[in-house]
């Protein structure tokens, strides 16, 4: 016995010692290849950084919140403890330290800007100060930011209530034939407007404006009503910028003054709608927000301007370094163009990045690379966390890094090195080069384009081959010039050049946007299938050897698991207002006929749907009546009976109850009586107030809703105890993914 136990015991032993050898020859692995990419570390500061940010977007409490920083701070010290003397352990533990710190900068940042969110619409007479003006000419608006001062009456409910608490903060739309002449930035006014709180997100997978209100200190939007009484006069201008804009739509009426306008001030209003969606969907949208191209363009400029008139002056010249004083002067006009376009974060965030690059040149180091890139997106996440959910940090960072790590690779370097050749061999080349950096940039914006808009322009590397070189090299400089000679009034001749180059900016929009097959659709992703492909791409995009092949793994499997979710069936708006329902030939029909064109292009885009939506009452599955609709759609299989309400008129109690009864869904506006009782889902005022906007796919059972268990980010919870203050309950689907299989009651059934 002692025999076998001893052999038990060495076989053990042998085991272990050579699970320890392995180990040490995988950390021993682990160690070269970070030692290989040592330089490439630095640029993960910036994604554990963004990491911990949207950890804290998508966790739901204070309580995760708290315990993902306390297990990211645990990972800290155990790899500094085990590891503290070799690469990764202190990669790992870096790299866990700055993801708590960008839970805890959003969680600041967020209760930072905390202000009071209004209760419940209201129509309410009040007296305001002017904090901003913009004019919206194409839609014929401007849109006034306000302080509100008092308030005077609320005229939609009972007199006797006491006028609403007004948040201090608000925006409103005013008609541009209501607009007073005198009504300028610092004005005190006097009107009356329908006013409501800032609306979440339609369904789901829309834009979330309610979030990005909070951020920016808005309590409120809404609709001016005239009259508008000006008490105080404000400045008699609106500030650089407006006139700058307004000068130059003067110039060029139309949205070719619009696109200027956009170009030097960063102000779209006065592009029409038409002319706007064809710049997004030819791929060219971007080239309308001041961002890199823009900053790019006035540094280049003003360096290249300074540098000759500074070499006039010989003194100068023979004692200084020209390059570095002109470069001064191009940071100056880098922070100038960014105060007058507004100091929106694209802007402030290529403003950054151009410093950056400033310094690099006059520290004689090479400027653009991706440690620039890591840089600038570190900056600006410390600055403005809550940027990482948006789409413009997402592409424009994306887009900058692709070029950046692209044109980094050796071989690309050596493909497309100048050279003394022949001209047609060197354009040949540049063409190319263009070509291929578009390819690659359309190829990782498609997925963040998706997400976000549901859809992706296919010819925007060939659109921008053309876009990008008339924009840079004639519009913006022609432009420069008209602006410049307009002081001795001879701006004619260029304004003639701006415009017929801002025609052909629109002809090319146009035509990449009317091409057949220019725009892919896909319905709304998870935010898994998104997550997965952002990190695939950053993988790729950020190491150097052969491991970073591996990154197409869950690149792949997130595109797969985005292609293979299927569209919703049933959309359901927040208010139960507006209903979509996908029809037979992969249409949508909407349930109110006049639902507005927001509400329309909304659904459309979340079922993946290119083109207007359709009637409900025209579809020959429906049977609708003016105050009521009742659909039967079938998907997988399976037959559904939907039944909405779409008017303010209350039905029959008797058949209300009938119908509910013999319905798998229902759907209102307004809260429906307990004995409403359908076979699986009522979604009436009470549930949809608790879930948010819906949508469900019926051949699985699966209900995604806006609002997600427990979700207590401080615009939700702002905004749901102010529409709630005694927490009735809610009956309807629980908020969340529920899947088929976790739904016991789904009417999975086959056959009428």
């Amino acid at each position: 016995m002692a025999t076998i136990a001893e052999g038990a015991s060495s076989t053990y032993i042998s085991w272990l010692q050579t699970q320890a050898a392995r180990g040490r020859r995988a950390r021993d692995a682990l160690e070269a290849w970070l030692e290989a990419e040592r330089d490439q570390l630095p640029l993960w500061l910036p994604v554990a950084l963004g990491g911990g940010t949207a950890v804290w977007f998508v966790l739901p409490d204070p309580a995760q919140w708290v315990a993902a920083m306390c297990a990211l701070g645990a990972v800290a010290l155990a790899a500094i403890a085990v590891g503290r003397h070799g690469r990764a352990g202190r990669s790992v533990a870096i790299g866990a330290a700055m993801a708590a710190l960008g839970i805890a900068l959003a969680w600041s940042r967020a209760e930072s800007v905390a202000a009071p969110v209004l209760a419940r619409p209201t129509i309410v007479t009040m007296t305001a100060r002017v904090e901003g003006v913009e004019p919206l000419p194409a839609r014929e608006l401007v849109r006034l930011r306000l302080a509100p001062l008092a308030v005077e009456s609320d005229t939609d409910r009972d007199a006797a209530r006491p006028p609403p608490a007004l948040p201090p903060r608000i925006r409103v739309n005013l008609a541009q034939s209501d607009m007073p002449a005198d009504l300028g930035i610092g004005a005190t006014i006097r009107l009356q407007a329908r006013l409501m709180p800032p609306n979440a997100a339609t369904v789901p997978g829309a834009y979330d404006f309610r979030r990005v209100a909070w951020f920016d200190r808005l309590g409120a939007t809404g609709k001016g009503i005239a009259p508008v009484t000006v008490l105080t006069p404000g400045s008699g201008s609106n500030g650089l910028r407006a006139a700058l804009a307004a000068h130059i739509e003067a110039r060029l009426p139309g949205s070719e003054g619009g696109v200027a306008a956009a170009l030097a001030a960063g102000d779209e209003g006065a592009i029409s709608e038409v002319d706007s969606d064809a710049m997004r969907r030819s791929g060219l949208a971007h080239l309308l927000s001041v961002s890199g191209l823009h900053i790019t363009a006035v540094v280049a400029g003003t360096i290249w301007a300074m540098t000759r008139l500074l070499a006039l002056w010989p003194w100068l010249a023979l004692r200084t370094r020209i390059p570095v004083i002109a470069a001064g002067f191009g940071a100056l006009a880098a922070i100038g163009y960014t105060l007058l376009t507004g100091g929106q974060v694209p802007t402030a965030r290529s403003c950054i990045a151009a410093l950056l690059v400033l310094a690099a040149l006059a520290m004689g180091r090479e400027a653009i690379t991706l440690r620039l890139v890591a840089t600038g997106a570190f900056v600006v996440l410390l600055l403005w966390p809550e940027a990482l959910m948006g789409p413009s940090f997402q592409l424009s960072f994306a887009a900058v890094a692709t070029i950046v790590a692209l044109h980094e690779q050796p071989r690309v370097k050596a493909w497309f090195m100048k050279r003394d050749e022949a001209w047609w061999r060197k354009a040949t080349r540049e063409v190319a080069s263009l070509l291929l950096t578009g390819v690659m940039v359309e190829a990782a914006l498609a997925p963040i384009a998706l997400y976000h808009f549901h859809k992706s322009g296919l010819y925007g590397a060939f659109a921008n081959i053309v876009a990008i070189p008339l924009t840079t090299f004639v519009i913006m400089p022609a432009e420069a010039l008209a602006l410049a000679f307009d002081a001795v009034g001879l701006g004619a001749p260029f304004w003639w050049v701006t415009g017929k180059a801002l025609n052909l900016l629109l002809w090319v929009a146009h035509s990449a946007a009317g091409a057949p097959g220019s725009l892919a659709m896909l319905p709304a992703m998870p935010g898994g299938a998104y997550g997965l492909m952002i990190a695939g791409g950053l993988w790729v995009v950020l190491w150097r050897t052969r491991w970073r092949l591996a990154g197409i793994g869950p690149f792949a499997v997130g595109a797969f698991w985005a292609l293979a979710t299927p569209a919703p069936d049933l959309l359901v708006s927040g208010d139960g207002q507006h209903l979509a329902v996908r029809t037979p030939g992969g249409g949508v029909a909407m349930l109110r006929d006049r639902a507005g064109d927001y509400a329309r292009d909304t659904m459309a885009e979340n079922v993946g749907v290119d083109g207007g939506a359709l009637l409900l009452s025209e579809q020959p599955f429906a049977s609708c009546s003016r105050d009521a609709c009742l659909a039967t759609v079938a998907s997988g299989g399976h037959t559904f009976r939907i039944l909405a309400t779409r008017s303010v008129y209350q039905l029959p109690i008797e058949q209300l109850v009938a119908a509910c009864r013999s319905a798998d869904i229902v759907v209102s506006d307004r809260r429906l009586p307990r004995t409403c009782t359908p076979k699986w889902l009522k979604l009436d005022a009470l549930a949809l107030r608790r879930t948010g906007g819906v949508a469900i796919a019926l051949s699985s059972g699966q209900v995604v809703t806006v609002r997600s268990p427990g979700d207590r980010h401080p615009w939700i919870v702002s905004r749901s105890a102010a529409a709630n203050p005694r927490g009735d309950p809610a009956r309807g689907p629980a908020p969340g993914n529920n899947a088929a299989d976790r739904r016991r009651d789904w009417p999975g059934r086959a056959g009428p």
